[in-house]
């Protein structure tokens, strides 16, 4: 069992109240259930080797000091350390593979059918499950056997929630337009507020650095985990791995 995590990054603000250089992250990270036990102990001794109490986010590195995170009591410099370490957990291992999809938000707003930021979270939402599929497919046939997944969302607003839900359940029925078949994915989409979950404060990451390397264009934290994105046989990674929505 593959399970994929997913979190976000960046801008989803309502259309007409956007600017034209929002950008949004959806970042996925997929865990075999094998080694997971793994990367949650590596996971939880981290945050005690640095004395972390509650959850971990992307935005907690650059939030100022008069915010309080549960990255208050690091210093800059051990911050910087401490995200190297968690993206070294996920370098770690060559069975974990990152899927993202990338979305110029002033540009899908543009497309007839993105009419809302729901609209949006789904337009990416989709893509990337599409992607998580086509691996799964591609791993059966290396592994000469069927593999499954799960995917597992971080908790938003509940009405937020349960459309993503009924989208996620439709599309699992070919009832959406322009499916494609999802025959190793395993019941609807799991959600669960992030602080209860390992996996999705690990997207969260992985969400953070591929939004910073895209909006921004600095990749030093893409970079640590550019070895684990999903790629073809040839290496590519757009399109496959990483998946920019216009």
């Amino acid at each position: 069992m593959h399970l994929l995590f997913i979190d976000e990054s960046g801008s989803l603000a309502p259309i007409g109240k956007h600017g034209p250089e929002d950008k949004f992250v959806l970042g996925g990270i997929i865990i075999s259930e094998h080694a997971w036990f793994k990367v949650n102990e590596e996971f939880l001794s981290l945050k005690k080797k640095y004395s972390v109490l509650g959850e971990i986010k992307w935005r907690y590195f650059f939030a100022s000091p008069q915010k309080q995170t549960p990255l208050s009591h690091l210093d800059k410099t051990v911050k910087e350390q401490f995200r190297t370490d968690l993206y070294t957990i996920i370098s770690r291992y060559k069975s974990i593979k990152i899927i993202s999809t990338i979305a110029d938000v002033a540009q899908c707003y543009s497309r007839s059918h993105i009419n809302s930021d729901d609209d949006l979270y789904w337009f990416a939402y989709k893509r990337l499950i599409e992607r998580f599929q086509y691996y799964l497919q591609d791993l059966s046939r290396e592994a000469g056997g069927k593999m499954n997944g799960i995917a597992i969302c971080d908790h938003r607003e509940r009405r937020q929630d349960r459309r993503l839900q009924n989208m996620h359940y439709r599309m699992m029925l070919g009832q959406e337009s322009h499916t494609s078949k999802f025959s190793n994915i395993l019941e609807g989409v799991f959600i669960v507020p992030s602080h209860f979950s390992t996996g999705i404060q690990l997207a969260d990451m992985v969400a953070g650095g591929v939004y910073r390397w895209f909006s921004k264009g600095d990749d030093r934290y893409f970079r640590q985990i550019r070895d684990r994105v999903r790629t073809s046989p040839k290496g590519k990674i757009e399109g496959y791995g990483i998946v920019t929505l216009h």
